[in-house]
């Protein structure tokens, strides 16, 4: 799982070009899509600099179809959503978004990373692309060894 947290966030790296037009679109309306699953990274974990907090995934109705098939139709999305963890005594509640992270499929498009565009936006502000043309070697070097998964890294739950 830390191996999604990081490549769905995408710490901005070297550059590498993609397509022609490499940009991925904010999801809109995303938090109406299916929730994959949750997670929390707390402070002791090995990513919690960079990842620490509450991480919802969702995937549109295409990502879901490609769960359950193990390959991923053009125009699946999925979601990594990331934010601060706050702790009030023994609960832990939602604080602020730290990034909303994209997967975009097009095999097209983004043929040179699997078929995957990956894109983060700050803050979830849609104007706020953190990864941009970095996504080559930021997010689809992490990717690459899961590309008998359709190089994802999530898988439904029960």
């Amino acid at each position: 799982m830390k191996q999604l947290i990081l490549a769905a966030l995408c710490a901005t790296t070297s550059s590498a070009a993609l397509a022609a037009d490499p940009q991925v679109p904010y999801p809109e309306g995303y938090r109406d899509w299916h929730h994959v699953k949750s997670m929390v990274i707390e402070e002791g974990h090995s990513l919690y600099g960079s990842f620490g907090g509450i991480h919802h995934l969702y995937a549109n109705d295409k990502a879901m179809k490609g769960y359950r098939k193990g390959t991923f139709p053009d125009d699946s999305v999925i979601i990594f959503d990331l934010l601060e963890a706050v702790h009030d005594g023994n609960a832990v509640t939602e604080g602020a978004r730290k990034v909303v992270g994209v997967m975009h499929k097009d095999a097209k498009k983004f043929a040179a990373t699997g078929g995957w565009g990956f894109e983060g936006f700050g803050g979830g502000d849609r104007t706020n692309r953190v990864v941009g043309e970095n996504a080559a070697s930021a997010c689809f070097a992490c990717h690459a060894p899961q590309k008998a998964q359709d190089y994802t890294f999530s898988k439904l739950r029960d």
